[in-house]
Formats: structure tokens, C-alpha cells, sequence
């Protein structure tokens, strides 16, 4: 199997591509290293290979990682669905919280973000193509919540995150549509920078129709082991 650090440049290379197709500027697009079910030493070789973002979808799991990596400066992001029960170490414990998707939760996250951190830095869920099986707020909802959690202090509303079903592209141009329509119901226009969409399988398509992160596991660190 190749080094991380080859499959690290392949992706960041397959994202400079990505971007010169679309006529939009590489820098444009962040790569976040989905690193859910990898060991820390993994994500200490992927730093060492000039990644700094990491996003996580277990809690227990990314507190063990945050605690063993404690010397490196990651930027960690929480990615999975965000229950009530969690967010007091979410809001203490990461920089990035992708998976708001309800005014309760961004309350509560502001609420126990301490003053002297620096503010949260939110993203809201969309359920972009109405799937059964997926969390997130509905597109008609994001305009009421922007406005509202705009006002919470402790907290910075970046943008939008979508799972969109497979091949699904046309969600990802409806995704884009939806976060330059809302940009104008920020309070904080100037913060709202953020679109999170784009996984290995197509993330190309992602950047295509406007992403600015994507979330990238398996082609960076290979296929995940769940038996573990």
C-alpha cells in the first residue's frame, strides 16, 4: 500500500485538477482528513505530511485521539450527528461542529463554549435531496436558522454541510444555489465562506459545482476497518 504521504499529494493533486477544470482557484477548496476508525499514529503520519484538519464522527473515539495528539496542532472538526447529551465536550473539546442542524443544539453549544476560547465555528446540515436516512434541517428551514443562530454569541455560522445520496450530482449544484441564496440572511456575511461537501467518491463533482471542503477518508488513508 502506498505511504499516506503519497496518498496525501495524490488527493491534494487530484483537488488542484478539480479546481483548474471549474476555473476556480485551488486554494478555494480545504482538504478535511475524515480519520474516523484510524489509529492516532495514522493521523500523526498525515500530519507530518502537512495535514492539519481532521474530522471525526465518534465522540468517545476523537476524545481518545484529541487527548493522544495533544502535541500536534490539529484543527479537529466533529462531523457526525450531534446529539444534545454531547455537545458540552464538543463545544469545549473542537474547532468545527459540521453537524447542527436544530436551534437547540447551536443553543446549547453556545451556551458551554467557554468566553475564553475562540468562537465555535458551525456548519448546518442540510438534507439536500430529502433522504429518509439522513439528519439534517430541510432547505426551506436554513434561512430561519441562520438568522437565528447569526445571534448566539461564542459561536461563528460558516456555512452549509450536505450528504447528498450517490451520484447524486445535481444536489450538490442545489447545495450551492441554497448557500449563495442564504449568504444574504447572515447577520455576519463575511463569515459565511464555508460549503462542506465532497467525499472520495465524488468529490470532483463536489468541487465542480462549488464546494470549499472537502471530506476525504478513504482515499487518504484506505478502507476502514469497523471490526475494531
Amino acid at each position: 500500500m502506498a505511504s499516506l504521504q503519497i496518498l496525501h499529494r495524490s488527493v491534494l493533486e487530484q483537488i488542484h485538477q478539480a479546481c483548474l477544470l471549474a476555473k476556480r482557484m485551488p486554494e478555494e477548496v480545504r482538504l478535511l482528513a475524515v480519520s474516523k476508525t484510524h489509529p492516532s499514529a495514522a493521523l500523526r503520519e498525515m500530519y507530518d505530511a502537512g495535514q492539519r484538519a481532521f474530522g471525526e464522527n465518534y465522540l468517545q473515539e476523537a476524545l481518545a485521539k484529541i487527548d493522544e495528539l495533544k502535541d500536534l496542532n490539529i484543527e479537529w472538526h466533529f462531523i457526525g450527528h450531534v446529539q444534545r447529551n454531547k455537545t458540552k465536550l464538543l463545544a469545549e473539546k473542537f474547532t468545527w461542529v459540521h453537524g447542527v442542524d436544530r436551534l437547540i443544539i447551536a443553543e446549547r453549544l453556545s451556551n458551554q463554549r467557554e468566553s475564553s476560547q475562540e468562537p465555535l465555528n458551525i456548519c448546518l446540515q442540510v438534507n439536500i435531496d430529502a433522504q429518509d436516512s439522513k439528519d439534517g434541517c430541510q432547505p426551506k428551514e436554513v434561512a430561519l436558522l441562520v438568522r437565528e443562530i447569526s445571534q448566539l454569541p461564542h459561536l461563528k455560522l460558516r456555512g452549509l454541510m450536505v450528504i447528498p445520496a450517490p451520484n447524486n450530482v445535481h444536489a450538490f449544484m442545489d447545495a450551492h444555489e441554497l448557500f449563495e441564496k442564504v449568504k444574504t440572511e447572515h447577520l455576519h456575511p463575511e463569515d459565511w465562506d464555508t460549503l462542506s461537501m465532497g467525499m472520495s467518491g465524488d468529490m470532483l463533482e463536489a468541487i465542480q459545482a462549488g464546494s470549499t471542503m472537502v471530506r476525504v477518508g478513504t482515499a487518504l488513508f484506505g478502507a476502514r476497518d469497523y471490526s475494531k
